[in-house]
């Protein structure tokens, strides 16, 4: 199978698992870059960043149209992790790849875990208003990991803006989209040289597809129970996880 054929069907279903889960797509992304389309680690997050970027803003302005984004909480919380996000990303290039690829598979887990909690219970927002130390923590720590990763953070940036900033979950998904697009650009600011060597004839079908792709996923939230998708895609993170790790360790 092409190249191209393999790009744009593994950007279809990162769509899907975005646009039907709000977050937690783009950590596929890593793995079909490494394993599907011969990537090496570090090129695999510089190239998700690229796609993560591209998604997120799609979708924001999207969110933006029916005012499901806080502007003004949105930036200060991405502007904690704007420093973090450039320092990782340019940390990134100078990391082993298996040292790489064990904390990939570490936050691969945890994605799936926070899912299938979230899943057994809803998030309750925080009682109280948010503390600012607190906030600029977590923004700090999501940047880092975004940076370091290339993943959105979506999975925990949603719980985050909830429990911390204690937003409702149509707001805390819109304005997640922000924190992460600042976040993507700033470590994509910092990777110059890894993202000289991107294969753009692979990673531009891969974007549209998870563009278009995060449409589809849409529709199928509407008529699949949420609950049942998370579980469904937390399962398959943990087997990636998995897989990922004893690869990494052998």
């Amino acid at each position: 199978m092409s190249a191209l054929v393999l790009a744009l069907i593994a950007g279809a279903v990162v769509g899907v698992a975005l646009g039907a889960l709000g977050g937690g797509g783009s950590v596929l992304a890593v793995p079909a870059l490494i394993y599907l389309l011969g990537f090496t680690p570090a090129a695999a997050t510089t190239a998700s960043l690229i796609i993560v970027t591209a998604t997120s803003l799609t979708a924001l302005y999207a969110h933006a149209r029916t005012g499901n984004v806080r502007w003004k909480a949105g930036a200060l919380f991405a502007a904690a992790g704007l420093l973090p996000a450039a320092a990782a990303g340019s940390a990134a290039s100078r990391l082993p790849q298996p040292v790489l690829t064990s904390a990939f598979a570490a936050v691969a887990a945890l994605a799936a875990v926070t899912m299938l909690r979230s899943g057994r219970a809803a998030i309750r927002p925080a009682v109280g208003e948010a503390r600012p130390a607190k906030a600029a923590g977590t923004g700090a720590g999501l940047g880092a990991l975004t940076g370091l990763l290339g993943v959105g953070g979506g999975f925990l940036a949603v719980p985050a803006l909830v429990t911390v900033l204690a937003f409702e979950m149509q707001a805390a998904v819109g304005t997640s989209l922000l924190v992460i697009s600042a976040n993507a650009l700033a470590s994509l600011a910092t990777r110059g040289a890894t993202t000289a060597g991107v294969d753009w004839a692979v990673i531009g079908p891969f974007t549209g597809a998870a563009i278009l792709g995060a449409w589809d996923g849409k529709r199928l939230a509407a008529k699949v129970s949420g609950t049942l998708l998370q579980r469904a895609f937390a399962v398959a993170l943990l087997a990636v996880a998995a897989f990922m790790l004893v690869d990494a360790l052998t």
